[in-house]
């Protein structure tokens, strides 16, 4: 059994690892071939990260990415890609922004009546996939794509003046929220200032590991996303569980824009951070759909974006951080591959030889018996 578990462990060690190793490398070439420096870029991004006020920033960052990620991987686990989380976090956002500038109520009321806007927008917006692929058979990644686009038109008509919009100078907002809105983050002095939601991140983590790993309702997604035919066999209702994964999906998708939002910008504007759900699909497939693995690869994804601006002042593009991680994408789809097949050829060895170990086990047994009756 140790054994089993060490090789588990192994294979889903390995994955991440031979993934990143091989984007460093292709990284490091790319640079070889436009004439820079292949190791000073990396050595000068390790370097930021071991300043105080880029540690905060990457934190800040990464608690999106997790969020975003969480939302991509309970799909995943479902067997289903929900590539529509950068349009339902945006949407949430926004209409968060909008019932935080127009309703004035005490905190304890405000932010979780704000929470709960984001969560059901995000629900809302992947239901509709939900619905489509449970009841017409609709692919979730040709609806959520379709509804991605869609979100950003909703998105602009709701900017208009005329409508909840409020233009300061170039920049469409929806006007500043209540302070009653607002969740104060924690004060590190001369570093920054941590969002106050990155607990939420947490949070949110840990119901995912426990949902999944210890609840009846985690055993029926994941075995529906395995195998519908298998799991309606046992009583499971797989369009239910389409369903209700697309739900829960969405609602966390929902949040993932809430950090900056209820935590920095109190307002939803141009300025806004875009492509986080994109993100997300890349840092939920590094971390193998592990609650701890995402926040690893998110806090990779955050330094990778927070540390790359200083190589701008030394010479280099800061876009090579935007190549390595596409390249991150890339190597991981090639490298677990590569890792299952390895583990497949190797639990094929391994039931080999104890099947041939119990063929000898059971022709020693028949001739000792042999030999007794004689």
């Amino acid at each position: 059994m140790k054994k089993f578990d060490k090789e588990r462990v192994l294979l889903a060690v390995a994955g991440p690892v031979i993934a990143l190793a091989v984007a460093f490398v292709l990284s490091a070439i790319a640079l070889v071939a436009s004439g820079k420096n292949p190791v000073e870029p990396f050595a000068l991004m390790f370097e930021q990260a071991g300043f105080s006020d880029i540690q905060v920033l990457i934190v800040n960052q990464a608690s999106m990415y997790y969020i975003a990620a969480l939302a991509v991987a309970i799909g995943f686990r479902m067997n289903l890609f929900n590539i529509g989380v950068d349009g339902q976090y945006q949407l949430a956002a926004m209409l968060t922004a909008i019932v935080g500038a127009h309703a004035a109520l005490p905190a304890f009321l405000q932010i979780p009546l704000l929470l709960l806007t984001a969560a059901l927008t995000g629900a809302f917006w992947s239901g509709i996939a939900g619905v489509l692929k449970v009841t017409r058979g609709v692919s979730e990644v040709v609806a959520t794509i379709m509804l991605n686009a869609i979100a950003t038109s909703v998105i602009g008509y709701l900017w208009l003046p005329d409508v909840f919009g409020v233009k300061i100078g170039n920049n469409n907002t929806t006007g500043e929220m209540h302070s009653s809105g607002w969740i104060p983050g924690i004060d590190l002095g001369a570093a920054g200032e941590v969002y106050g939601l990155v607990i939420l991140a947490v949070l949110l983590g840990i119901g995912y590991w426990v949902v999944l790993n210890r609840t009846r309702f985690g055993f029926d997604l994941r075995a529906s996303g395995a195998s519908e035919s298998a799991a309606a066999a046992s009583g499971v209702d797989p369009k239910r569980m389409v369903l209700t994964a697309m739900l829960i999906s969405g609602a966390i998708a929902g949040l993932a824009g809430l950090p900056i939002l209820l935590g920095d910008t109190h307002t939803y504007s141009l300025n806004f951070p875009t492509g986080i759900g994109f993100l997300g699909i890349g840092i939920a497939l590094l971390g193998r759909n592990s609650p701890v693995g995402i926040a690893f690869a998110a806090l990779l994804w955050a330094w990778l974006d927070k540390a790359s601006p200083e190589l701008d002042f030394h010479g280099y593009d800061k876009e090579i951080a935007v190549i390595m991680q596409g390249l991150i994408v890339l190597s991981v789809v090639v490298s677990y591959e590569a890792v299952r097949e390895w583990g497949l050829r190797r639990q094929q060895r391994r039931v080999g030889a104890e099947l041939a170990a119990g063929h000898v086990l059971g022709a020693d047994n028949n001739t000792t018996k042999e030999v007794a009756g004689r």
